[in-house]
Formats: structure tokens, C-alpha cells, sequence
């Protein structure tokens, strides 16, 4: 199976990504098959590049792309905001007993 998923980047606390598609079977930070964007939370504004074009040629294709890829994608213009919004991924932080 094909993802699309962000690559961590840059240095201690203060963090780039790459958008990359990859084999699923991969490494997180292993080899990508292509990068088709750049996203930087930490500058002001907020630095998001995405080759459109390659993201929905890739989208087409079949490749999955993770929910947080998703909603960076929806942002860039490369997918559409889908009306039901799934739930999320992780669950609830757990309590600790005294």
C-alpha cells in the first residue's frame, strides 16, 4: 500500500516536513518515492508548499493520504473538504490513579 504522509525535518524543537509519498511498509524517515510538498508550522505565517498537480495525480491513483496530510492538502487546494469529518485517530489520555 501507497501513503502520503509528512517526514520529520529540521532541528531539535523546531520542526519542518516533508509531504512525501512512500511505500507504507517503509520507514518513517526511510526512502520516499516522491516529495510533493513542504510544510513549516513554526514560521509566521505558517509555510505550507504543495505541488497541486503531483498531489492530485497521486490522490488519483489510488495512494492514502494521512489525516493530517488530509486536512494539509484540503488547506492547499488539492482536495476537497469532505462533509463527514472522521473521528480521530488516538485515543483519550488515560487518568492516573493516587
Amino acid at each position: 500500500m501507497v501513503k502520503m504522509r509528512l517526514v520529520r525535518m529540521g532541528d531539535k524543537k523546531s520542526p519542518v516536513y516533508r509531504i512525501v509519498v512512500v511505500d507504507a511498509r517503509k520507514a518513517a524517515t526511510g526512502e520516499y518515492i516522491e516529495k510533493i510538498g513542504f510544510y513549516d508550522p513554526k514560521s509566521q505565517p505558517v509555510t505550507l508548499t504543495v505541488d497541486v498537480e503531483k498531489a492530485k495525480d497521486w490522490l488519483a491513483k489510488g495512494v492514502q493520504p494521512t489525516e493530517t496530510v488530509k486536512s494539509l492538502l484540503v488547506r492547499a487546494g488539492a482536495l476537497e473538504k469532505s462533509e463527514k469529518l472522521s473521528p480521530a485517530k488516538t485515543k483519550g489520555k488515560k487518568s492516573k490513579k493516587k
